[in-house]
């Protein structure tokens, strides 16, 4: 195990061949401690061959996977990697009462796990400003990849994550699970907008949190059971801060921790629920490939809700409310929650739907990642579109903080038009190490 601090290199933006990761263009972090990729699998698996899974990342939303995964038929559970002590040896000692857990093997960080283990899938767990490395580094390896939503912490992180798992042709799960699950109410209601239920759609407004705010976290002491090298881990391809146990909770925690307020780490509450409503929009409006054009931020500059996001042919997505999801039309409306789906005449929520509108319906999120490998086919929640609905939510937050209109190009990926050099700026964060592209890594203060 390398201790040296975590190891990232850019790897440059796409070129116009999709899914081939280009060697000139923006910036991208992906992993550095990068030994040769193994040839895995290229044909379709039997269905009655074991997967061979690891954990990277283990807190509360770890915990809950953890449960399922080690559960699902047909998986056996052989890694678990977690930068913080406590938190790896709770995760072995809840593994060691499970005899389906019998092979799992304890590592430092999912680099390591990655590099070392026999594996075929992995599922990702991390705070988001370490989704990129670790997945890339997965599919590189042809590992396929579970990884929690938002799928990045940056837009160039994103379109790094997308194109790799597109070079790979790897199952990529995105857990954004209201594909999936929650009663099917936003898979019914993604049905109706596609099927034209409630005529043309106008408006979508979305009920989530507020935007990210800069760390401004004091130092604490490291616990006892963590290291410097510990810390770093931690850390990542984030720049350089002091330990706060606010962002990394000391011994293992029974909450969410607020790194996701902070822009450093994550997309605020925006982006952490965001993932989940603005990609029901995204999804029922068709544009799991595409994004909007035109962000304009509420008039008010202290404001935090009011931001409207327009596509091109005007259809405008609205940060306010407390409705979830909701859906104007020039016929009606259709509101989706994780527990109801009412529209404005019931008779709309009766209505039947062409066939052309319907949309899968595995029996969970898990399952159908599951069996997307077993079947050699996509998820409902890949990669690209993960990634489409994570730039949705930092555009939003780039608009927040900029606090002017934006014009934004969903092709090339990039502001155009006044205030396009500042907002560029934005498409990645500070970050510590970058490669040269002869090999060379150079280390950041950031």
């Amino acid at each position: 195990m390398n201790d040296d601090p975590a190891k990232t290199f850019n790897v440059n933006r796409r070129t116009a061949t999709k899914g081939i990761l280009a060697a000139a263009a923006l910036p991208i972090l992906l992993p550095g401690r990068l030994a040769p990729a193994t040839t895995r699998r290229t044909a379709p698996r039997s269905g009655s061959e074991m997967i061979r899974l690891g954990i990277i990342g283990y807190g509360i939303r770890s915990k809950n996977l953890l449960d399922q995964f080690i559960r699902a038929p047909g998986v056996r559970l052989v890694g678990l990697a977690e930068v913080c002590p406590a938190r790896r040896k709770t995760a072995m000692n809840r593994i060691a009462k499970d005899n389906r857990g019998e092979f799992c093997v304890s590592y430092e960080d999912g680099f390591e796990m990655l590099a070392t283990a026999d594996l075929d899938a992995v599922v990702i767990t991390t705070p988001d400003h370490a989704h990129a490395t670790n997945a890339v580094e997965a599919c590189r390896r042809d590992v396929h990849v579970y990884c929690e939503k938002p799928l990045s912490r940056t837009i160039d992180e994103g379109r790094a994550i997308a194109d790799a798992a597109a070079a790979s042709g790897v199952a990529f799960q995105v857990g954004s699970q209201q594909r999936s699950e929650f009663s099917r109410h936003f898979v019914r209601a993604a049905e109706f907008v596609r099927n034209g239920s409630i005529g043309d759609i106008e408006r979508v407004y979305i009920g989530v949190g507020d935007p990210p705010i800069a760390c401004d976290l004091p130092a604490e002491p490291l616990p006892e059971d963590m290291s410097p090298a510990d810390w770093d881990r931690w850390l990542g391809a984030a720049s350089n801060r002091d330990f706060n146990s606010v962002l990394c909770p000391i011994g293992m925690h029974g909450h969410y921790p607020a790194w996701r307020k902070y822009r450093e780490f994550a997309g605020g509450g925006l982006a952490d629920m965001g993932a989940h409503h603005f990609d029901i929009a995204q999804w029922a409006l068709r544009r799991d490939d595409s994004g909007p054009s035109r962000i304009i931020p509420p008039e008010d500059p202290t404001a935090v809700r009011g931001l409207r996001l327009v596509y091109d042919d005007g259809i405008e997505l609205i940060h306010d409310g407390s409705i979830d999801c909701r859906f104007e039309g020039t016929g009606g409306w259709i509101e989706a929650g994780r527990g109801y789906l009412r529209a404005s005449d019931p008779a709309i929520l009766e209505s039947e739907v062409d066939e052309s509108a319907r949309l899968p319906r595995p029996a969970d999120h898990i399952t159908d990642w599951i069996d997307a490998i077993n079947e050699n086919r996509p998820t409902i929640a890949p990669a690209e579109a993960g990634h489409r609905t994570a730039t949705v939510c930092q555009l939003a937050a780039i608009g927040y903080e900029l606090r002017r209109p934006l014009s934004w190009d969903p092709v090339r990926e990039e502001f155009t038009g006044d205030g396009a050099n500042e907002a560029n700026e934005l498409r990645t964060r500070p970050h510590r190490l970058t490669w040269t592209g002869s090999g060379e890594q150079i280390k950041h203060d950031a």
